[in-house]
């Protein structure tokens, strides 16, 4: 594991061996410690993900007018695009400065919830981005599995405990774009502190600095994106599940200064996310007497997920 002037811990994911091992030792702390930690050795290539901010890129880059002919109003954003200024942070009074695009998971056969796992939508006037989208949903999701497979075994679960409760998860990869910054209404920042709602988040790093992570002494820390690196950090599911033995870190992303503010920036998060009927109920080896059941009432996956959507203006 190293650190070094990342600001979260770096694990190489090809040490994995799919048992408890250094690797599940290494995670565990770090989640235990910053709720984050950088991943290297996942396997997915940069063509693919080069590929992937070109398309997303060439959306945003379209009239407003024809972005607007992908939202669709009452759906909470859950597929195609949300526009700029209205996702607002839990207890933020001003909307984010940022726009983006959501794909879901597409489903094949027989589709168990039909009024979740919604139609994705795809951009006519952006050739090959249905390919690419699909392409980098599928090697995250793959990703993401294997690294609920390390945390699983790091809590003492067998290492498939998470397969089944996942391989129908509303899982969305969302590309963000924040604009460049000119005059903006008091308060608003690209992205203002808040934690993920989901079990995981797996981001494609912006090339463009600004994200920040809270440590535990009240620090913001900024986390720089390493060349080949994918963030994964706790999300709020996660963290209650465990019963916070597993820390969901608070993170924003700042509004840049001087010149910086002049340029764009691109972010690619895949928010992993558990069966719509999951039952989120804390862990028994998670509650002792220093650690009490904080959850002693359990909530389904999408129940939970419609509360937080209610919070942050989209639902």
């Amino acid at each position: 594991m190293s650190e070094n002037e990342f600001g979260i811990p770096v694990l190489d994911l090809q040490t994995f061996s799919g048992q408890q091992d250094e690797f599940t030792l290494a995670l565990g702390q770090a989640y235990r410690e910053y709720g984050f930690a950088g991943i290297t050795g996942h396997g997915l290539g940069d063509g693919l993900m080069g590929k992937a901010y070109a398309c997303f890129r060439d959306f945003f880059a379209l009239d407003e007018a024809v972005k607007k002919k992908y939202h669709q109003p009452g759906t909470g954003g859950a597929r195609g695009y949300t526009g700029f200024g209205v996702e607002q942070a839990k207890d933020h009074d001003v909307p984010d400065l940022k726009e983006f695009w959501h794909v879901g998971r597409e489903v094949e056969g027989h589709n168990p919830h039909p009024d979740i796992l919604l139609p994705n939508l795809w951009p006519e006037e952006v050739s090959d981005f249905r390919t690419t989208a699909l392409a980098l949903y599928g090697a995250l999701d793959n990703l993401g599995q294997r690294m609920l497979s390390a945390i699983a075994l790091d809590l003492g679960l067998p290492a498939d405990w998470f397969a089944d409760k996942v391989n129908m998860g509303n899982s969305i990869l969302r590309p963000i774009h924040y604009p460049p910054i000119d005059e903006s209404r008091e308060g608003a920042v690209r992205a203002a502190q808040h934690e993920d709602i989901n079990l995981i988040t797996l981001l494609i790093g912006s090339k463009e600095g600004g994200l920040e992570v809270l440590n535990k002494h009240d620090e913001w820390v900024p986390v720089t994106t390493l060349p080949g690196t994918i963030i994964v950090n706790v999300g709020d599911m996660l963290q209650r599940l465990t019963n916070h033995v597993y820390q969901s870190t608070t993170h924003r992303v700042v509004n840049p200064i001087g010149e910086a503010a002049r340029h764009p920036r691109y972010s690619i998060p895949f928010f992993l996310h558990p069966n719509p009927d999951f039952i989120i109920e804390t862990l028994p080896q998670c509650i002792t007497d220093d650690n009490p059941n904080r959850y002693p009432e359990s909530i389904t996956s999408h129940g939970y997920l419609q509360q937080r959507l209610r919070e942050i203006g989209l639902a």
